[in-house]
């Protein structure tokens, strides 16, 4: 376990390094490092500063909120198929983002947009704790999870399918493929409160979602209160994931390839997993970005579109090998 820590550790550490480093304009790492941290008040500095450095660790930021909340979300239902949005706080929140761009809000208000995003996330962890009851089953959870995803969906189709304005309707669709890109200081210091608190619940589960893959029955009789991990679980994810839907938009796959990669590394143990896929969901956001940087730099890549694109397949393969060893 040591090693992988070790390792993960230092491949995020190296990323973080690259995202800072890397880009379209072919200027020397030593350089930007330098003016980045000896800040001269030159354009370099200004670029490392209010632009790379934001954007960097919002990547680390956000893809640890993902893969930590996939690893929560597959511990507790037992399923590697559970993914963080299967509560509906991502539609949701990417609801209120939507209803901020077409009303005007995010161009009048310079934080309509996540606040927006976040207000609906947390109404829609409302609606998914109302709808699934206090002492419901896993099966209520994710049947309301599904329930309000749905209906966050067919609302923001109906906006974008009402939408007198195609420019308004543009910036909707590219917003929801997911981005890190024009992000400042501000949009790390709007998220961060709410990921650490998010951290901070999901983080700790560890004993509880261990206890679980004995059963239900077994759980309860070690101790654990199955109600209060399960309001842990939707509060902590609502937390992450809300917070990072706001600043990046709708970026898939991350919280669902990334436990099923570190897995067999942790000996299928939930609690070893949940800090594992933290640091997995770091690495694969971190290198998503950093893709989208230098592959298409002119044609803006959004980030969600490449996690897609490396994600399926990825789990298709992992599928594939899973109905073989069961073979």
């Amino acid at each position: 376990m040591g090693r992988l820590a070790i390792g993960l550790s230092l491949a995020v550490s190296v990323l973080f390094i690259a995202a800072l480093t890397l880009g379209p304009a072919q200027i020397g790492a030593f350089e930007s490092l330098n003016a980045l941290i000896s800040g001269d008040a030159g354009p370099l500095t200004l670029v490392m500063r209010e632009i790379r450095l934001p954007r960097a660790i919002l990547a680390i930021m956000v893809g640890a909120s993902l893969g930590l909340a996939g690893a929560a979300m597959q511990g507790y239902l037992r399923n590697p198929l559970a993914e963080p949005g299967l509560i509906g706080v991502s539609g949701s929140a990417a609801l209120g983002a939507v209803i901020s761009i077409q009303t005007g809000l995010a161009a009048t208000v310079a934080l309509g947009l996540p606040i927006m995003a976040l207000s609906g996330a947390l109404l829609g962890v409302v609606l998914v704790v109302t709808l699934a009851g206090p002492r419901g089953s896993s099966l209520t959870l994710i049947l309301a999870g599904i329930a309000i995803s749905a209906l966050a969906a067919a609302l923001t189709s109906l906006v974008l399918n009402l939408s007198p304005n195609p420019f308004a309707a543009n910036e909707i669709v590219f917003w929801m493929m997911g981005s890190l890109a024009d992000r400042s200081m501000t949009h790390v210091w709007i998220a961060l409160p709410f990921m650490a608190v998010g951290w901070v619940m999901l983080a700790t589960l560890g004993r509880g979602l261990d206890a679980l893959t004995l059963g239900e029955d077994a759980a309860g009789a070690m101790g654990i209160g199955l109600s209060r991990l399960r309001l842990t679980l939707i509060l902590g994810t609502a937390s992450v994931v809300g917070a990072a839907t706001a600043v990046a938009g709708a970026i898939g796959f991350v919280g669902l390839v990334v436990p099923h990669i570190l897995r067999p590394f942790v000996g299928a143990q939930p609690s070893r997993l949940l800090w594992a896929s933290a640091l997995g969901g770091a690495i694969m956001v971190l290198a998503a970005d950093i893709a989208v940087r230098l592959i298409l730099p002119d044609r803006d890549l959004k980030l969600g579109v490449v996690t897609a694109l490396v994600g399926a397949p990825l789990f298709l393969h992992l599928i594939y090998k899973t109905r073989r060893d069961l073979a």
